[in-house]
């Protein structure tokens, strides 16, 4: 079947990812290849001491990214997009946008960026005995509740970014497991909330008499593969403002980015690990069995099947590193130059490939905002040096290139020095690998184990969600979600695999232990008055 006739036949899944500095919609056909993208740049906001994105930029966001999309099929194939075979949602995980029974958002959405929880992530902790993270959306609930926030007593449903998009699109208050476990932790056997943790924290809260249950205001949990709803009629307007598409189009589980990039990298089998390199970074990887004991450092989720995953988050990756390559297009710029965008990244990222492997005695932190792994509720990027350093170019790049996973690689260190998790491969993905074989490089040397990168891994988790609505519309009776990409989408196709390098694991390693002595700079900065 060519490409035309899928789209007007509606032989075709679309995935909508909400990522953070940009969200991107992916069109595929029945071989699961894109055959259509579309995208719409945003930027999250620090207001009052949050960092969130209104409703209006979220629908604005979503329309103009799939009107994008269309506009490509128009013009390729000279046909307008009116049905579709199956839509998908995904985002950002974690967060917290709370609703009253009016469907009014109560407070403004509080992204996975903010580090304002620590309080409740610590009792609650002590009281699941289970890692719980300050981006995870109980933690933001119980924060809400110490701070004796009034918008608390009139919740009527607590969701993450898709799982509201998912909500005004079908009417169905459901989320894929893999972010219904960056809400509250979720029991491997039943598939659901954790019901033992669910009655601790009923108890907990009791003597504030809210006429609320938890159950009743979190999400409904789904799998891959199962129904998610339909398209209704204003969900079909409010997606596509022209009006041509016509509602009734399945909807598999909305899931989060984390998910979405496990499927996009064919990653989601047990000792597979994944990298998202990109305004975060976290390595994922599928546990053969439960860990020893909680981590602080570590957060415990799923695959959008709903088997186990460690996960390594890091707040800050690339936005420093973005800077400073600005920095220079701003130079050369003064200087006369016309810049390219994409061979000023090419070069530079090159030109660290030349430096030393430890960075020449260079450090640097990318932290624009806090990191939870190594301690700090609020971020100052910064770069420092000895006299004694050797200050090169190569050097200075490598620096950023190699702090952007210092913090993920500080969780993965638990990972396998001291829960001793083994790893056949991991996977890259995201902006970080966009420049071949130098980001694919650098990690394999910092987690010591073979690197693949897909030829496409630029698609990201558009194309990851996107795929999981094909599956729940093409999945034959008893076809899991690994044999489904393994056999029908990638068939074989392992990418370019890169090894570490001897001397460059030893240089990270020498750059980490420069890292964790320097924290004490950082933490500094950040407590300066200055800033």
């Amino acid at each position: 079947m060519d490409v035309k006739t899928a789209i007007l036949e509606g032989k075709t899944a679309l995935g909508i990812e909400f990522g953070s500095t940009r969200i991107k919609a992916v069109l595929v056909d029945g071989t699961y290849v894109p055959i259509a993208s579309g995208s719409y740049e945003w930027e999250n906001r620090y207001e009052n001491g949050i960092w969130t994105y209104s409703l209006e930029d979220i629908w604005k966001g979503l329309q103009g990214s799939y009107q994008d999309m269309a506009a490509d099929v128009r013009k390729q194939y000279g046909v307008e997009l009116e049905t579709i075979g199956a839509i998908g949602i995904s985002a950002m995980m974690h967060g917290y946008m709370p609703f009253n029974k009016e469907g009014e958002l109560m407070v403004p959405f509080r992204t996975w960026r903010n580090n304002i929880t620590g309080e409740a992530s610590e009792k609650l902790m002590e009281l699941f005995q289970y890692n719980i993270p300050q981006r995870w959306s109980i933690a933001h609930l119980y924060q809400a509740i110490l701070n004796g926030e009034e918008h608390v007593k009139d919740i009527d449903y607590i969701a993450t970014l898709e799982a509201y998009v998912h909500w005004k699109l079908t009417g169905k208050k459901v989320l894929g497991i893999g972010d219904c476990a960056g809400m509250f932790p979720v029991d491997m056997e039943t598939l659901n909330y954790r019901q033992d943790m669910v009655e601790k924290f009923e108890t907990l809260i009791a003597p504030c008499g809210f006429s609320w249950k938890l159950r009743d205001i979190l999400p409904e949990v789904l799998v891959a593969g199962q129904d998610a709803g339909c398209l209704t009629e204003e969900g079909a307007k409010l997606l596509d403002v022209s009006g041509r598409l016509k509602a009734g189009i399945p909807m598999c589980p909305p899931e989060g980015d984390a998910g979405t990039g496990m499927v996009a990298t064919n990653s989601v089998e047990k000792r597979t690990g994944n990298v998202s390199a990109g305004t975060s970074a976290f390595a994922m990887i599928v546990l053969e069995h439960e860990l020893s004991r909680p981590h602080k450092e570590l957060d415990m989720v799923t695959t959008p099947a709903g088997d186990l995953v460690a996960m390594a988050h890091s707040n800050n990756c690339t936005s420093d590193l973005n800077g400073w390559v600005n920095l220079f297009r701003e130079f050369a710029e003064t200087m006369g130059m016309k810049v390219d965008m994409g061979q000023l990244f090419e070069t530079l990222y090159r030109k660290a490939m030349e430096g030393d492997a430890d960075c020449g005695g260079l450090l640097s932190y990318c932290y624009f905002s806090g990191e939870h792994i190594t301690g700090f509720e609020e971020g100052r990027p910064l770069f420092v040096r000895s006299p004694e350093s050797r200050f090169t170019l190569a050097n200075f790049m490598r620096t950023h290139l190699y702090t952007c996973l210092g913090a993920m690689r500080t969780g993965l260190d638990i990972l396998m020095n001291e829960e001793h998790v083994k790893v056949d491969k991991f996977l890259g993905h995201g902006g970080l690998f966009k420049t071949e074989g130098v980001a694919q490089q650098i990690l394999a040397d910092a987690v010591n184990t073979p690197v693949s990168v897909m030829s496409t891994a630029g698609e990201g988790g558009a194309w990851g969600i996107a795929l999981l609505a094909a599956y729940m519309k093409d999945k034959e009776e008893g076809e899991t979600l690994a044999d489904f990409l393994k056999n029908k989408v990638f068939a074989g196709d392992q990418g370019s695999t890169l090894s570490p390098r001897p001397e460059g694991v030893e240089g990270f390693s020498r750059f980490m232990e420069r890292y964790k002595e320097g924290l004490c700079v950082e933490r500094a900065a950040v407590e300066s008055k200055i800033w």
